[in-house]
């Protein structure tokens, strides 16, 4: 049976009549029901309208006429993103059956590009830190990650080939290197992500797939027609991924998780370096450079620092649900609300400019450096579903604003871990030549 994780292999199979969009909605309607009692990925299931959409984009494709390289892709949408068509519930029971009747920007552009969409998979409460019931197909006893739990697990097996997800500190990258597929996270800014419950400043939309090609298709589309944030410069990726192109020099970063990290994952990345190595790239680590010894400085408190910019930050809307007494509402949340209101306003500028620094430390090594290697997790998902595990390694990255990958490249204990790389602001397509050429390296490509 032709596979549902790849879209652009499927895509071409349209033309000629050999596989359709409805064919392939059908086979991942198929799985979910094979697969979704255990693991749990959706919330929601559009399957009428889903197949209503595939059914179209199979006609225009035996036309001759797709309306974009994502016309007919099944994707699913993280539960915190506004649908006209489907009930929002935010992974809160406050909002459970909630429709806001209207769709998100990143929704309407999917649409308009003729993408299937499948459902709402599962995310934490307001994608924050109370778990979900999704579960890691690799092992139902552990963690998916979070907050992007369900859009994660969804693509692991091969319900859907690619999930919408949303990262302000780990929430892409992590869950993505627990279940073993390419998360991506561009430039802060680059995807327009209004019309979901999350207003942190840090938070930007992303996606969850199993190749760079059906990544960087939809935040290009998606770019295309509802931009970026106000403000900010729309995805630069370009409609496809750069060819693989071998980068001149790579800064190994060890961050403030480095102690704490699994030992064969460690020793899995370190083979991935010694590969780079052996084809000429230059690796640079804060032994050997004062710039990424600053940088390293700089994003060693980057974790607490997003920390209290995120609850300063929830004052509203949480805040506002808190002050109402709204019954449903999480302890951790109030918790985050109650340290937001100890966080001064004084306070709250000094932590916008330690995030600067962080920024300019990075900047500084534009020219030098082609991109960022570390690991996307401290190892394997953890056992249990009560924690979605700790993202020390990604929050530097959310932290700085720039494009990161986390790529499935490393095991530990037979189990998945990902190899996390980072470019610079509006660098992705710089970004997808390294990854490109750290595939190939590593037998992934």
């Amino acid at each position: 049976m032709p596979s549902t994780r790849s879209f652009a292999q499927a895509r071409d199979r349209f033309a000629d009549g050999a596989d359709s969009p409805r064919a392939l909605l059908e086979r991942c309607l198929e799985r979910i029901a094979e697969r979704d009692r255990e693991v749990k990925a959706f919330v929601y299931l559009n399957a009428d309208g889903a197949r209503s959409a595939a059914d179209a984009a199979t006609k225009r494709y035996r036309a001759g006429q797709p309306l974009s390289p994502i016309d007919g892709m099944p994707i699913a949408l993280k539960d915190v993103l506004e649908t006209a068509d489907m009930p929002t519930g935010f992974g809160s029971p406050i909002y459970e059956g909630w429709r806001g009747g209207r769709d998100a920007p990143v929704v309407l552009a999917l649409r308009q590009a003729g993408a299937v969409l499948v459902g709402k998979v599962v995310t934490t409460e307001f994608a924050a830190t109370v778990t979900g019931p999704t579960r890691n197909p690799h092992d139902l006893k552990r963690t998916p990650g979070g907050s992007s739990s369900g859009s994660a697990a969804a693509v692991a097996d091969g319900m859907v080939p690619l999930a919408i997800g949303t990262q302000v500190i780990g929430s892409v990258l992590r869950p993505a290197s627990f279940c073993g597929v390419i998360g991506f996270k561009p430039t802060l800014g680059a995807l327009n992500r209004y019309g979901m419950s999350d207003i942190y400043s840090q938070n930007c939309l992303g996606t969850l797939s199993n190749t760079l090609e059906d990544a960087w298709a939809v935040c290009h589309e998606i770019a295309q027609r509802v931009g970026g944030d106000p403000g900010f410069m729309p995805f630069q990726g370009g409609p496809k991924p750069a060819p693989a192109h071998k980068p001149q020099c790579i800064a190994v970063l060890e961050t403030a998780g480095w102690a704490r990290a699994d030992e064969e994952a460690k020793r899995a990345f370190r083979t991935v370096l010694e590969r780079l190595s052996a084809t000429g790239v230059k690796l640079i680590d804060r032994r050997s450079s004062k710039r990424v010894e600053h940088l390293e400085q700089t994003i060693a408190d980057a974790r607490e620092i997003s920390r209290l910019i995120c609850a300063y930050e929830a004052r509203w809307p949480f805040g506002e649900l808190v002050e109402r007494k709204v019954a449903g509402l999480s302890k951790p949340m109030q918790e985050r609300v109650a340290d937001g209101r100890n966080v001064s306003t004084d306070e709250y500028i000094v932590l916008l400019g330690k995030r600067q620094e962080m920024r300019a430390a990075l900047a500084a090594l534009a020219g030098e450096v082609d991109a960022f290697a570390t690991l996307a997790s401290l190892g394997p998902a953890p056992l249990g579903l009560e924690s979605s595990g700790d993202a020390v390694f990604n929050v530097p990255f959310t932290a700085l604003g720039v494009p990161a990958l986390s790529l499935p490249l490393l095991k530990s204990g037979g189990l998945p871990v990902g190899f996390q790389l980072a470019g610079f602001p509006n660098g992705e397509r710089a970004l997808s030549a390294v990854a490109a050429f750290i595939l190939q390296t590593n037998g992934g490509g």
